[in-house]
This record gives C-alpha cells, structure tokens and sequence, in this order.
C-alpha cells in the first residue's frame, strides 16, 4: 500500500500532531483508492475525544466526527480513505493497540511529535505491513 500527498498536507497532518502535543492528535484523510495507491487530496484534522486522562496515549473519534467526514467527502467528490493521528514521544509505528482497532480497507499515517516538533514516518494500514509514502 503506498499513500500519496501533497507536502501541504502532510505539513498539516504534522502542525495537528504539534499542536495537541503532549496528547495524540488525530484526524481524517480524503480521497481516492485506486489498487495499493491511497491518494489524499483532504485532511480533516479533528479533536481527539478520548477521556483527558488517556489522551496522552491513545485517541478517539466519535461517530458524529465519521458523519461530518463522509458529508465533506461526498461534497469534494472524495472518499474516506483513512486517519492519521500522532504518538507523543514514540516511534511513527502502529501500536498494539492501533493494530487491533484498525478499520479494515482504511490507511493510516502516524507521525511522531518528539518535544512538539513532527517528524514524519510512513505509518500505513495497522493491519498490514506499513505502507511507503510519496509527497508531492
């Protein structure tokens, strides 16, 4: 699985990482599937609505947060094709735990925040062998 994007957007799937420092920040990836290639043309950056206490480690989206991604897909022409979200401090590797919550069919892209600034790793689908990215 490879997952093509623009330098822009992985600058802001990395800012989101940044900014909810020193929790995990994640949020919804849009475009098109087509084969192994993901192709992102949106981000939709979200609020982690995991209970605070956790946040620090683990992220949650809600189903009202799946909602308003369909609709804002189906409004670009786009589908959902993904998340990615950031782990504080630790690798850009699918956990354990994003292994074993991982939606089948979707990519992910993890990026690691280390003391706030991105740093970027391909992550690809928790299910499968990480995928290779392509910036454009």
């Amino acid at each position: 699985m490879q997952i093509v994007l623009s330098r822009e957007h992985l600058a802001r799937v990395e800012q989101h990482g940044e900014r909810s420092y020193p929790n995990e920040g994640a949020g919804f990836l849009l475009g098109h599937a087509a084969g192994d290639t993901v192709t992102i043309s949106a981000v939709l950056p979200l609020e982690n609505r995991r209970e605070a206490s956790a946040q620090h480690n683990r992220y949650e989206l809600a189903p009202q947060d799946y909602l308003r991604a369909e609709l804002e897909a189906a409004a670009r022409g786009l589908s959902l094709v993904g998340v990615f979200h950031s782990h504080p401090d630790h690798p850009a590797q699918p956990s354990e735990f994003d292994r074993e919550h991982a939606l089948p069919h979707f990519s992910y892209l993890i990026t690691s925040v280390r003391g706030g600034p991105g740093l970027h790793t391909p992550g690809g689908s928790a299910k499968t062998a990480p995928a290779s990215t392509k910036t454009l």
